[in-house]
């Protein structure tokens, strides 16, 4: 179903903030016009829920998401130390994602990231050996943790 396919997405964000949920929803379909081919993984994880596009239903076939904290987003890359960043504004000292924090729109450096994305996207299509894993435009809910540690709305 794809970009129209929010139902459970909806239901795992409710405990966020709405500025929060807004942002990240926001942030969906900016990617999902971009990259409307790909495939959206959604992680309802004990620490946040996470959701990002994949060229396959592999998280490791991944090349950007979204995660929900309680103040802010991250929009990240899952094989971020492998792009480049020549501004070097990606966050993250790990193996490999890097992200940056969005606390609001006018904050999110469209053009910057748009430049990380196609190579990302490059990056993640070379990771998928077996061309017959592609999938195209679908939702699909990974996980849904039973326990959870959500922020708390007032």
């Amino acid at each position: 179903m794809g970009k129209e396919d929010i139902q459970d997405l909806q239901q795992f964000i409710q405990p966020y903030p709405a500025e929060v949920q807004d942002l990240a929803l926001w942030l969906r379909k900016w990617v999902w016009d971009l990259y409307p081919g790909c495939n959206e993984l959604i992680y309802d994880n004990y620490n946040a829920v996470a959701f990002g596009w994949s060229l396959t239903d592999r998280l490791g076939h991944t090349f950007c998401s979204v995660a929900l904290m309680p103040k802010y987003v991250h929009f990240g890359f899952f094989w971020g130390s492998e792009i480049s960043d020549p501004e070097k504004r990606l966050l993250g000292k790990g193996n490999q994602y890097r992200y940056i924090v969005v606390n609001k729109r006018a904050d999110f450096p469209k053009t910057y990231i748009k430049k990380l994305l196609k190579e990302a996207y490059a990056n993640s299509l070379e990771k998928v050996k077996d061309k017959t894993q592609l999938v195209r435009g679908r939702t699909i809910t990974k996980s849904v943790s039973s326990k959870k540690r959500r922020p708390v709305t007032v």
